[in-house]
């Protein structure tokens, strides 16, 4: 929160921001000397490590109108009625998990004695053309927009290209798993950003 509120203040002032890091980076290099470019190699589940949870793509109301994810920039553009915006080739996977079941997994695991490293996410696995095209899309076509159309631009530099997580771990020392749908989840996440976006305004879905 620091380095945010230090981040806006440069902004507001146009003023240089710098940020020191630190060489523990690196971990315990297998390249010697260490490089800029060098990604370290580093243990993340080591004796040093915390209780931890290793959040994926989640979704639902009061998600960030504009945060950049897939979910709410579909949302926001189909009620916008803007075009769907779909990066490089369309090939890439992300998973999608509801707030609540996020929300019950950090939970289980705060009261739990295990420390983890814990994946919280959805295992079902979807390329953006087939959330664009198929059946998660469907929902959005049919309580937005229907005539939502499809617009590819050039993809961001250091997209991941597969995403979906391994949630063995959690299911059998946490007991959790998720257990909303796509297209259950996504209706109310459509209900809070109409809110948002329209305020009073009567607006109704597909119109």
């Amino acid at each position: 929160m620091g380095t945010l509120n230090l981040l806006g203040l440069a902004k507001r002032v146009n003023a240089r921001f710098l940020l020191t890091s630190t060489k523990e980076v690196y971990g315990d290099p297998l390249q010697h000397p260490q490089s800029e470019t060098y990604w370290g190699n580093v243990n993340p589940i080591g004796v040093r490590t915390a209780r931890i949870a290793r959040i994926f793509n989640t979704y639902g109301p009061r998600t960030c109108l504009d945060d950049g994810r897939v979910v709410s920039n579909f949302v926001s553009q189909a009620l916008r009625k803007e075009p769907l915006t779909v990066y490089g080739d369309g090939k890439q996977t992300r998973s999608f998990h509801y707030v609540s079941d996020l929300v019950e997994g950090l939970m289980l695991l705060m009261e739990g004695d295990h420390v983890g490293p814990f994946n919280l996410g959805n295992p079902a696995e979807f390329t953006m053309l087939e959330l664009a095209q198929l059946g998660c899309f469907q929902v959005v076509q049919e309580t937005i927009d229907p005539e939502a159309k499809i617009e590819y631009r050039p993809n961001t530099e250091d997209d991941p290209h597969k995403r979906k997580p391994d949630i063995s771990r959690a299911k059998d020392l946490l007991g959790w798993q998720r257990t909303v749908s796509l297209p259950d989840g996504l209706p109310l996440m459509v209900t809070d950003f109409l809110q948002r976006i329209f305020g009073d305004n009567k607006i109704t879905l597909g119109s």
